[in-house]
């Protein structure tokens, strides 16, 4: 059975792909200060500023890595740049979960795979440097996936709504960003199609249409409470700014492709606790 590393394991994406691909691989996944981890033989204590990646590595001999690091720019270029070395001499692939930001310099279309990457935020341009050094491995070494803003039943941004809510305080909402959206379920099923299908190249995973920041926000609260929530419109420009990454040539099959109708249909629960 096929090794897979992720990196990153214990946060919000990284757990999800790691009981999404578990019961199908020989998963493993790294932590760095989460609790509930320390007794799992298939998690491995891991700090980007303390380093052990190396150590890690000769135990579990990955066939893929999967990169859903979190942290310094400067430590994660590093640890990147060893990984990039590492997969040059050796039988392994590398996932790289990259970002929509690497556009933001674009603002009046949105994003195809082989655009050209322009990023006017310090994210933007960290994330293009590290796309630019698995684009210099051979094509069937990497995959890079760009992601839009995920959302989740759990997700930190759709927890931050609920607090506001609850709270009665304001969300901060962008009227004239257009975004496409992503779940944690759908995109889980996504990586994993990747995986067994032995995809390479730049991959877009996303919604395929696009809605406005603040209608999707304004959704997600009609959807998720019995009360109208608080906003705080924040215009970053006078015209329409897209933030979005579509799909054009390497498409994923329809049934894996969701709408952003879809995502939100993953938010909904029946109930939320006051």
């Amino acid at each position: 059975m096929k090794s897979i590393l992720i990196l990153g394991g214990s946060g919000f994406i990284g757990n999800c792909l790691y009981k999404e691909l578990a019961p199908y691989y020989n998963t493993f996944a790294t932590y760095n200060t989460a609790k509930g981890y320390q007794k799992n033989q298939h998690f491995f204590q891991y700090s980007l500023e303390q380093g052990g990646l190396e150590s890690i590595l000769k135990e579990v001999k990955p066939k893929l890595i999967i990169s859903a690091l979190r942290g310094d720019f400067n430590a994660q270029l590093e640890a990147h740049d060893f990984l990039i070395n590492l997969i040059k001499k050796s039988d392994c692939r590398f996932l790289y979960l990259s970002s929509a930001n690497v556009f933001d310099s674009f603002e009046h279309y949105p994003s195809y795979e082989y655009d050209k990457t322009l990023s006017e935020s310090i994210f933007g341009r960290f994330k293009i440097k590290i796309e630019n050094q698995l684009m210099r491995l051979s094509p069937g070494k990497y995959v890079i996936a760009r992601l839009p803003m995920v959302f989740g039943i759990n997700a930190p941004r759709t927890l931050q709504i609920d607090h506001a809510i609850h709270n009665n305080e304001s969300i901060e909402v962008f009227p004239n960003s257009i975004i496409n959206v992503n779940s944690d379920i759908r995109l889980s099923q996504q990586i994993h199609y990747l995986i067994n299908h032995k995809k390479t190249g730049v991959y877009h995973l996303g919604s395929t249409d696009l809605i406005s920041h603040f209608d999707f926000i304004k959704n997600i609260v009609d959807r998720r409470h019995q009360k109208p929530g608080i906003y705080k419109q924040v215009f970053t420009s006078n015209t329409i700014r897209y933030l979005a990454t579509l799909p054009k040539e390497n498409r994923l099959p329809n049934h894996i492709l969701p709408s952003y109708l879809d995502v939100l249909d993953d938010l909904t629960i029946k109930q939320i606790e006051n």
